[in-house]
């Protein structure tokens, strides 16, 4: 069986943290490790932790040096990973018990890369607030108009972030955007599986980043990252924004 290496990182999430990590135990595809990223590095994250740690001998937490943001954290936790597979999960998020198997079998079956599944989006009490469709392909044209990838969904082969050189960018919102672009940009096709295997939990603290702020990443994942012109990173931005408004 393969081995998948399912990375977490973690940032003030005490109340919800136990029920992520019950909902990747109770997987019934068990030949996982999950490496959580300490990026809080406070006392009570460190005992809630440590905890956790306790759970399971499959469970590995490292700590960051600092507050580095959840980016930096996930390509700290990918350097050490051992798996065939990486699964991305936020310490607020939950997964169907089958997630992985269903997954896993799936894309053997269609012997592809990178997969991502239908979602539901749920509020700080678990309550279904809609449900996200997984596009059955993305292609990079497909992903510059709207991220229709819900992180926690995301379960793709190690060995291409080694073997095209790519991570996570360190910005504090949109990290995962630009990754899947740039996986994109190399010819990596996203297959959606339409099927409901993720809860992604939306919070004040998912809300609270400013609008000013996810403008400027916005706008960075354009111009910085893609190379394009100040018009036409403005006018993607444009769409995206307008997408992102009319899928709430």
């Amino acid at each position: 069986m393969d081995l998948v290496s399912i990375i977490l990182p973690y940032y003030k999430k005490k109340i919800y943290i136990k029920d992520t990590i019950n909902s990747i135990l109770d997987q019934t595809y068990q030949n996982f490790e999950i490496i959580i990223i300490d990026d809080e590095l406070s006392d009570e994250s460190i005992k809630v932790l440590n905890e956790i740690k306790n759970l399971d001998k499959r469970i590995i937490v490292i700590k960051n040096l600092k507050n580095l943001g959840a980016g930096y954290s996930r390509n700290e936790g990918i350097k050490i990973s051992k798996g065939e597979f990486l699964a991305f999960c936020d310490c607020d998020d939950l997964w169907n018990k089958n997630k992985i198997d269903f997954q896993l079998k799936f894309m053997k079956r269609k012997n592809i890369d990178a997969s991502h599944t239908s979602y539901c989006v749920i509020d700080e009490n678990g309550m279904i607030i809609s449900n996200r469709t997984a596009a059955p392909m993305l292609k990079f044209n497909d992903l510059l108009k709207s991220c229709d990838i819900g992180l926690s969904s995301v379960v793709i082969k190690k060995n291409l972030l080694d073997n095209l050189n790519l991570f996570f960018p360190n910005i504090k919102t949109k990290e995962d955007y630009v990754l899947w672009l740039r996986l994109s940009q190399k010819g990596i096709i996203f297959f959606g599986i339409d099927e409901i295997l993720v809860k992604w939990r939306r919070t004040k603290n998912s809300l609270s980043s400013s609008l000013t702020q996810k403008l400027l990443d916005g706008y960075k994942v354009y111009r910085i990252f893609l190379n394009l012109s100040f018009f036409k990173s403005i006018f993607r931005l444009f769409i995206l924004s307008l997408n992102f408004i009319l899928k709430r």
